[in-house]
């Protein structure tokens, strides 16, 4: 698929663009700072990495992949998510789904040549569509963990992820696509508590219960697993969940993303609202679509056009859109959160 390749292989080299791979509960992030030193770049392969850490996209199976680009809204009654998520059929994303540590032998396969002699070892987090890892050429943390095979990282008496967390050894998410690998500290006690800037993984033992394959706001059609996602700079929100004035440039290049991947009912529905809004409808007269990603593509639409028309100083417009706001968007800030970072 020469399109998707063209796609993936520009947003490589944008640094507003993050990468992420994994399932509902446990990710791996790859984003990189403008400027940021590239110790591997090899656009044939769709391959990049940094000191911090590193994605690589299997170009034999781009023929495989269906993209599914998609926006949702945030808690934030100002902001929106998007995302082109990278999807496979089910019976061909599905991994081993481990249940228990297990050790894999060498990762011939890592991004960077130097890091092919370490040892990669499955956390045992039963994903279906990646196998989340560690490498290590530790030899005092492969000695704990050997001694911790075949058993859950989550039992209250097993050393292993005490040793996981303190150590620090790469976290390497591997999918049928290909893998994201994060070189940085793992957040916790020796990084105050949350994730440092840049490449960084979350497992998150209260959504991996779930048993989900990815959220429930992200609409990707039955029969299609996500195993990663493209996530292009987003017009109002910054790499790491910050504010950002909104950007016109940003908005326009994801809407034709939205417009070649997007799912063609909310698409639709989209386009929809946008001419009721320049006929001047009356918002309590437009129906929709009743579901819920289309209503969820509405309200987007809705703050797109907000900012949009605070941007472009038109009054007439911003009092009829707030209007349907009203009716269409009743959304209400609450605290700040981190949910519009990449991979949220």
């Amino acid at each position: 698929m020469a399109d998707l390749a063209d796609v993936l292989r520009t947003h490589l080299k944008d640094p507003e663009a993050g990468w992420s791979m994994g399932t509902f509960g446990a990710i791996a992030e790859f984003h990189q700072d403008p400027g940021e030193t590239l110790i591997v770049d090899r656009p044939d392969v769709l391959c990049r990495a940094t000191e911090r850490g590193g994605v690589l996209i299997d170009v034999a199976r781009l023929g495989d992949i269906v993209p599914v680009a998609w926006e949702t809204v945030s808690p934030r009654a100002h902001r929106w998510s998007h995302a082109v998520a990278l999807c496979l059929p089910e019976s061909d994303a599905r991994r081993q789904a481990r249940a228990v540590l297990s050790e894999l032998g060498r990762d011939d396969a890592a991004i960077r040549p130097g890091d092919r002699g370490a040892i990669l070892f499955d956390m045992g987090l039963s994903l279906p569509q990646c196998d989340f890892c560690i490498r290590t050429d530790d030899a005092a943390l492969i000695d704990t963990l050997r001694r911790s095979l075949g058993r859950s990282l989550f039992e209250p008496d097993n050393a292993a992820m005490a040793a996981i967390l303190k150590a620090h050894p790469h976290r390497v998410a591997v999918t049928a696509i290909g893998r994201v690998e994060v070189y940085q500290k793992i957040g916790g006690p020796d990084t105050g508590g949350v994730s440092p800037p840049g490449p960084h993984t979350h497992v998150l033992a209260q959504l991996l219960r779930s048993g989900r394959t990815h959220s429930a706001n992200t609409p990707i059609p039955p029969g299609l697993l996500p195993l990663g996602s493209l996530h292009p700079g987003n017009p109002v929100v910054g790499p790491m969940g910050e504010e950002r004035a909104f950007d016109p440039h940003l908005h326009e290049r994801f809407q034709a993303l939205l417009g070649r991947y997007g799912n063609e009912a909310t698409v639709t529905a989209k386009a929809e609202l946008i001419a009721a809004l320049a006929r001047d409808d009356r918002p309590k007269d437009f129906a929709g679509a009743n579901s819920r990603s289309t209503r969820a593509v509405m309200r987007v639409a809705l703050r797109q056009q907000e900012h949009l028309a605070r941007r472009n100083g038109d009054d007439e417009q911003l009092a009829r859109v707030l209007a349907w706001r009203m009716v269409h968007d009743r959304a209400v800030d609450v605290a700040d959160t981190d949910d519009e970072a990449p991979g949220h």
